[in-house]
């Protein structure tokens, strides 16, 4: 980074504003030696907002596998043979609610429902809403991610319990359709603003590593922004055997820690939550709060084991950091 650089990057730290695009490519492309000042400076704007409380999520894969979709990067898609992704049909109501039960032994502020396919609809959709509906005393916020849903579903889903709505937009517009054909950037966006409408709390994010140019990462950041979602969870990819990203080398461990950084001073009100490809960081994880995480997801992911929640609650207590709840 050059000294104007640096110099536009403090001023909007300063005054509370997001960086601009110049500046965020910049940050992507900054050198170890300026990796210190970077984290810095997300963490100034991190700990402003949220002090030091984290905010824990776990998910449930309720239905799992022989997906429609061709997202390049997913075990779940049936276009991909051979992958290690179970597969088995929409979990009944009360084995759907022995996993919040589970979960809720951990310090959650958020669970999540999970199905594979394009959309969750008509009696499937509505078996959900009943397994929620019947968990409204719960001590964690309940949350769902079940696909592109329409405006009524999602009205729906609210109604029954559900605060928060998770639906990733994966990559830049740019890019997307180098990661999935069998739906749009459009629809993904409009169900963004269709979970908004309702009332329900957005959770969207993205993956990276997928090839993307820093360009096109800041292109997502700044969709994010305009976009006003509550939480930014963060996946790095896991190659995956049997999917067309198999062979992809994941991303090192600075470059995710720059790309945190840069997600954060780009979205200085939002909830940066770490989520997949965590491991890929070795012995660096800790830093994820240092550059501008103030969520993490714990437990396992959908198709890749996670590391136990009392290794995390560890970490957390180590770095002097609280487990946020505001049920």
């Amino acid at each position: 980074m050059d000294r104007n650089e640096k110099q536009a990057l403090w001023t909007a730290v300063h005054g509370g504003a997001p960086i601009d695009g110049h500046t965020a490519v910049s940050v992507l492309g900054a050198s170890h030696g300026e990796l210190a000042e970077i984290l810095h400076a997300a963490h100034t704007i991190t700990t402003r907002r949220f002090g030091r409380e984290v905010s824990l999520c776990s998910i449930a894969n309720v239905r799992s596998g022989n997906c429609s979709e061709d997202c390049t990067f997913c075990a779940q898609s049936s276009y991909f043979k051979g992958t290690p992704a179970p597969a088995y049909p929409l979990m009944p109501v009360e084995e759907i609610r022995a996993c919040a039960e589970k979960a809720g032994q951990s310090p959650l502020e958020f669970f999540s429902y999970v199905t594979s396919g394009r959309a969750l609809k008509g009696k499937s959709l509505d078996h959900v809403c009943e397994a929620v509906d019947g968990m409204r005393d719960k001590s964690f916020n309940h949350c769902a991610s079940l696909g592109c849903l329409d405006l009524e579903s999602l009205k729906k889903l609210h109604e029954s319990g559900v605060v928060r709505y998770h639906h990733n937009l994966e990559a830049a517009e740019s890019y997307f359709p180098n990661v999935c054909t069998t739906h749009s950037y459009a629809e993904r966006v409009r169900t963004v603003q269709d979970a908004k409408k309702v009332g329900l709390e957005v959770c969207c994010g993205g993956l990276m590593g997928l090839g993307e140019s820093h360009e096109q990462r800041v292109e997502l950041a700044q969709a994010l922004a305009e976009l006003e979602v509550d939480s930014i969870p963060l996946n790095f990819l896991i190659p995956i055997p049997g999917t067309p990203l198999e062979a992809v080398e994941p991303l090192q461990p600075l470059e995710i820690l720059l790309t945190i950084a840069m997600f954060r001073l780009v979205n200085p009100h939002a909830e940066v939550r770490m989520a997949a490809g965590r491991a890929a960081l070795r012995s660096l994880q800790s830093f994820i709060f240092h550059a501008g995480c103030n969520g993490l997801m714990v437990g396992d992911f959908l198709t890749v084991a996670g590391q136990g929640i009392d290794h995390d609650l560890t970490m957390l207590k180590d770095l002097g950091l609280a487990v946020r709840n505001k049920k």
